[in-house]
């Protein structure tokens, strides 16, 4: 019996001596990495010729709290923007700046494995305010489809806006 009291005192001494484990970062969960395929270093090429139009930057920041794009289009200009999930409303936020005042705001979130995000974003030639609708898609040889449309009509209906590939740099 006193071996067992002994065995017993031991472990739990020695159990109190063990430090926790450190907590996970915040934002490890699955949601924060929906938007991990968009991340890297690409060469950005109009889907329609293939002409490069940019190169762009895509890191995970803010302790994997955050992804930042650096947008460097091949005639200047350029922007960035800062994604992030709200895990209160289970949506994605964009909020993007560009080379001109003004800043835009997109959201959405994961539909079919792409992510598909909406914000009004310019007007069209009649002044009116355009919804515009980007969808990421990850395709089969590693690089990155990012296909806008917009709407004069607040979504009702929707056309072809740009259509862009991202591939790895050097490839």
């Amino acid at each position: 019996m006193f071996t067992t009291i002994a065995a017993l005192l031991f472990a739990q001494a020695a159990a109190a001596g063990t430090p926790a484990p450190p907590p996970s970062p915040p934002c490890e969960t699955e949601h924060y990495r929906q938007f991990d395929f968009w991340i890297g270093e690409w060469d950005v090429f109009q889907a329609s010729d293939d002409s490069q139009v940019a190169t762009s930057r895509i890191e995970r920041v803010s302790n994997g709290c955050a992804i930042r794009e650096t947008w460097m289009p091949l005639g200047g200009g350029g922007g960035s923007s800062l994604s992030t999930y709200d895990p209160q409303t289970s949506t994605w936020h964009q909020l993007w700046v560009g080379g001109q005042p003004g800043r835009i705001f997109f959201e959405g979130g994961l539909v079919d494995g792409s992510m598909v995000i909406t914000g009004y974003w310019g007007t069209d030639s009649d002044g009116v305010a355009q919804l515009v609708r980007m969808t990421y898609t990850l395709r089969e040889d590693g690089s990155v489809r990012q296909y806008g449309q917009a709407s004069s009509d607040h979504g009702r209906t929707w056309e072809d806006s740009f259509d862009l590939i991202y591939r790895p740099q050097g490839e």
